[in-house]
């Protein structure tokens, strides 16, 4: 990091540069990322003891360890303007005044095997100076800019100490003037409430462990007016405070936590006290990317960017097995074979888990790119086992498998009484899809091939790697099934691949977590919307995820072909190709999520706008970040949109209240609501 005078720092300020820094002696480092009307710091957060008081201090590192505030700098590094201690509180302790910021004695324990001297004191505390003339000059500078500002004055102490019920979060607001901030401590309080921990149930109180009677808040206080310092102490759930090991995943949530808890607390207190009246959440984040987003984001492409499962999952022998099945009348297991993995698995997981993605600083970025590093793992793992016994479980690790709610909501559909819908006969073959497929790309303006395969287990398919729609060489479908495939395979599907080719990020392209679960509940959304969801389709979305129950229950191909043709009727043809979407590989059970994502797309729609999850390969859950790096201009606004967003199509009643019968998501929420299925008398008395 480079280092700078004190003199170089005022003046940066001053001018309004941007800039990252350690002060020149390294007693701490200051980032200034964006101006925006607030200030993190982490005062305590230091364990440097320069050398020449090493030897005469007392307490070996362990026991100053433990009285410094470890990772408070990394629960603000989120955010744009911070100002972290580097240097041990036990050297000079700068949320003590001047005259007493160095101990003699500490927590009942003597520091110093003898008084320094009078050179040594000198040399800390010019430390303690330094620190506030540049705090002061910063805040001069907001307070100019903006009008008032807020100070985030991060701690952490000991639950030691403390009795059991002590709180996660204390504010101590002793020196606060509540008469007058009362609004934003308030919000404060409630963000903070609000934070979920692994494990930890988060609780906020008022000056019950500590009251806020630092140094800090009273040399802002005696100096700026318009000023907030809120003195924040964090229980060290995020560590061992004996041992020092550190939670990372409890960490990882906390940094997260507190960057969403300052952005909308900093936004609120800039509408109520500041110029900015108009201030939003992204106004309150540095709109430069991290340049270690970037790095670990076209590293991740490289190494990921081959790896995908529909290439390797299908069978290049369908059409073969399918004769010989029928052939041996149904009494014969299909033995599919597959393409030749053209990576080394182990060598890439090695690779994946050593890209630095802990140098991103924006804790919800990071957490994204983990997430997606972890799924790219687990990927690697489903290709490696395709046609072992391993790949099943695999499967289930990747793509889980249906649930109660899945289940009752597929017998539901298929107990749905035979609404009046058209009739039709299969008029297109694959050729005629192709032509058309390609008209539609072109009147949508959608820079693709359409081309026809032998190779597909599905009617068709989009490769993202090529931009092509591929379609079976043998599919056969109606007028409406022919309009619905586009809506789904180019309206969708070809969208977000376009989309993401446009992005400066990669990471969209390559597919967030839960991304099949939120493209295909998208892509049939589309189908809903530009009227070509049928209750037909409906009902084979319902057979998709009664399939893959049978799958896992009986692990035979032939039972689960009997099951479909038998218990439901279905056309030989049409049974072996969907028993075998659910038994490729070793047992596949992607195809419960096309009904589980219908259901979260339509509530998701209902209460939000979705146009940011078309950017590329995204997922539902992800929908709050998404939106916070197209404002921050991380990403791009999508290019190309489904047709349904500009122009839905009314469907009518009875498809209406079908599917507002399946929602079985609290989208918000993430948890599953049970609704029980309505019966076949409640479905004729709603129609």
């Amino acid at each position: 990091m480079q280092s700078r005078t004190e003199a170089d720092i005022v003046k940066a300020i001053k001018a309004g540069e941007l800039f990252e820094c350690s002060i020149e002696d390294g007693s701490f480092q200051i980032k200034v990322e964006d101006y925006v009307p607030f200030i993190c710091t982490a005062i305590h957060n230091g364990s440097q003891l320069r050398s020449e008081l090493v030897n005469r201090c007392l307490l070996d590192t362990d026991q100053r360890y433990f009285e410094e505030d470890p990772y408070t700098g990394e629960l603000i590094r989120s955010l744009p303007i911070t100002l972290v201690a580097c240097d041990s509180r036990y050297e000079y302790d700068l949320n003590r005044p001047l005259a007493q910021c160095v101990y003699k004695r500490a927590w009942g324990l003597k520091v110093w095997r003898s008084p320094l001297t009078d050179k040594q004191w000198h040399r800390s505390t010019e430390k303690h100076r330094q620190f506030y003339r540049i705090l002061d000059a910063l805040i001069a500078a907001l307070e100019q800019r903006f009008g008032a500002s807020l100070v985030f004055d991060i701690h952490s102490y000991n639950k030691g100490r403390q009795p059991d019920d002590a709180p996660v979060f204390n504010l101590g607001l002793e020196q606060v003037d509540m008469d007058r901030w009362t609004p934003i401590i308030e919000r404060y309080q409630n963000c903070l409430e609000s934070l979920q921990l692994p494990n930890l149930k988060t609780s906020v109180e008022i000056n019950r462990v500590f009251y806020g009677r630092g140094y800090m808040i009273a040399h802002v206080n005696s100096r700026f007016e318009n000023t907030l310092v809120i003195p924040t102490e964090i229980k060290k759930v995020f560590m061992d405070e004996k041992s020092g090991e550190l939670y990372p995943l409890v960490l990882q949530s906390l940094s997260e936590g507190m960057k969403h808890t300052v952005v909308d607390t900093a936004a609120f207190f800039a509408r109520r006290f500041t110029k900015k009246k108009q201030a939003k959440r992204k106004h309150m984040l540095a709109s430069l990317v991290d340049p270690a987003i970037k790095r670990v984001d076209r590293a991740l492409y490289q190494l990921a960017k081959g790896v995908s499962t529909l290439q390797y999952v299908n069978p290049i022998n369908i059409a073969h097995e399918m004769k010989r099945f029928f052939s041996h009348r149904t009494k014969y297991q299909p033995e599919f074979t597959y393409r030749q993995l053209a990576m080394d698995p182990y060598l890439l997981r090695e690779k994946l888990y050593r890209l630095p993605v802990d140098e991103i600083r924006d804790a919800g970025i990071q957490q994204l790119y983990r997430e997606v590093i972890d799924t790219i793992s687990m990927k690697v793992d489903l290709l490696v086992s395709i046609g072992t016994e391993r790949f099943i479980y695999n499967s289930l690790r990747y793509y889980g498998e249906p649930g109660k709610q899945d289940i009752d909501n597929a017998r539901f559909l298929l107990y749905a009484p035979a609404i009046a819908e058209q009739e039709e006969s299969p008029a297109y073959n694959a050729e005629q899809m192709r032509e058309i497929l390609q008209q539609k790309a072109t009147e949508w303006g959608l820079n693709c091939k359409v081309e026809t395969s032998s190779r597909l287990v599905a009617a068709a398919m989009v490769s993202s790697g090529r931009r092509a729609l591929l379609v079976r060489k043998d599919a056969k479908v109606t007028a409406t099934e022919l309009q619905a495939l586009a809506h789904h395979e180019l309206g969708v599907h070809m969208v977000t691949t376009l989309n993401a080719g446009l992005q400066p990020l990669k990471v969209f392209s390559l597919g967030l977590p839960d991304n099949t679960l939120t493209q295909e509940g998208l892509a049939i959304l589309s189908e809903h919307f530009s009227g070509n969801l049928t209750l037909k389709r409906l009902k084979m979305l319902g057979l998709r995820v009664l399939a893959v129950e049978q799958m896992l229950l009986y692990r035979d191909f032939r039972h689960t072909w009997l099951y479909l043709t038998e218990e439901h009727h279905m056309k030989p043809d049409e049974a072996f190709r969907l028993t075998t979407r659910v038994h490729r590989g070793g047992g596949f059970t992607k195809d419960y999520l096309y009904l589980q994502g219908l259901c979260q797309a339509v509530q998701l729609y209902k209460i939000q706008p979705i146009r940011n999850l078309f950017i590329g390969k995204t997922g539902f859950r992800f929908l709050p970040i998404i939106n916070e790096m197209i404002e921050r201009g991380m990403a791009k606004k999508p290019e190309w949109l489904p047709a349904f967003l500009s122009s839905p199509v009314e469907a009518g009643p009875v498809m209406d209240y079908l599917l507002q019968s399946i929602q079985p998501f609290d989208v918000s929420k993430q948890q599953t609501i049970v609704i029980t299925p309505k019966t076949t008398s409640e479905i004729k008395q709603a129609i």
